[in-house]
């Protein structure tokens, strides 16, 4: 079962309620990307050299997607985010994979 509750102040914000395995209600934001950033298949420093340039090819307030499955890459995005003064929405783990959702705010 899931419900899909839309905020009036956020066009591109999503919150949705779903059963989770234990039947507990559980509610998930989802934020709809600008950008996407595949660097599967790739491996320190790849992830973060192509996460910062398409960082600096957003616009203020705009998501920027990435996925990754290096393992190094879920501290250096980390450290890069934050060393730049962005905001970190969300990271995703999916077996091997990592996604990431990042704002930029400046």
């Amino acid at each position: 079962m899931s419900v899909t509750i839309k905020p009036k102040t956020f066009k591109d914000l999503t919150k949705t309620a779903f059963l989770d395995k234990r039947g507990e209600l559980t509610l998930s934001t989802q934020i709809k990307p600008h950008r996407k950033l595949d660097c599967l298949g790739l491996y320190c420093p790849e992830p973060v050299f192509r996460t910062r340039i398409e960082i600096d090819k957003l616009d203020v307030g705009q998501v920027l997607e990435v996925t990754a499955d290096d393992l190094a890459a879920e501290e250096d995005i980390k450290r890069l985010v934050k060393r730049l003064g962005h905001q970190l929405i969300e990271i995703h783990k999916d077996g091997d994979q990592l996604q990431f959702l990042i704002k930029k705010l400046k």
